[in-house]
């Protein structure tokens, strides 16, 4: 692989895996919030396969396949059952409108380039560069934990800060050992399994998942 190609292959994932994380803000639909989480876990496999073949590494190449299996298969397929189970089609009333979110959103990028400079000038390579975009990505899953309603919502932000997580280590380590990346990927599994049991008893019970909603019910 050429310089040249490396870094259009590494630009172009890391530009879909920010591009995913900004666009989980304009849209209120659970469903294709779903699909967005999904698009952006391949965007993370892309990313992680092209650094494993830069640095001519088998093991980082099929950690990354691993990772797309479970991140843009395994994990949406679960979350749409688990929406499929509570019903609920969008997010009715976020706390931070779509507009105001987006502003947000710039703010968070740029605080995050501000951030990761030292970072960057400490090792100026094209994978480091993209260090704040991953940072960016986690700051606004943090976001979208804290002013969606529906569990479903707040899950995805958890695990929009998981992913950037996940792609901070790949860029700034060249990659995480697999006996790490396999326990990390089997908590997020479990995390997804007891949230789709949970709203599944949740809408059963209570007609719904809007968390402030059942928050007032026990007030």
């Amino acid at each position: 692989m050429t310089d040249a190609t490396y870094v259009q292959l590494l630009d172009l994932a890391c530009g879909a895996f920010l591009l995913t994380g900004v666009l989980v803000l304009w849209r209120h639909e659970l469903s294709p919030i779903v699909r967005l989480f999904a698009l952006q876990g391949v965007a993370l496999t892309v990313l992680i396969v092209v650094l494993g073949v830069r640095q001519g590494s088998l093991e980082l190449v099929l950690i990354g396949l691993g990772v797309g299996a479970l991140r843009a298969a395994l994990l949406p397929y679960l979350m749409r059952r688990a929406l499929v189970a509570s019903g609920a089609g969008r997010e009715t009333q976020p706390l931070v409108n779509v507009a105001t979110s987006l502003l947000v959103a710039a703010a968070l990028a740029m605080l995050a380039y501000a951030v990761s400079q030292p970072l960057v000038r400490l090792s100026p390579t094209p994978a480091a560069h993209a260090v704040p975009i991953a940072l960016t990505v986690l700051l606004i899953g943090f976001f979208v934990l804290v002013t969606r309603r529906r569990a479903l919502s707040q899950l995805v932000g958890f695990l929009l800060m998981d992913n950037a997580i996940t792609a901070a280590a790949f860029l700034t380590t060249s990659g995480v050992p697999l006996v790490v990346e396999l326990g990390i990927s089997l908590d997020v599994l479990l995390a997804v399994l007891v949230l789709q049991v949970l709203t599944t008893r949740m809408h059963a019970a209570f007609g719904g998942t809007d968390l402030d909603e059942l928050r007032e019910l026990h007030d």
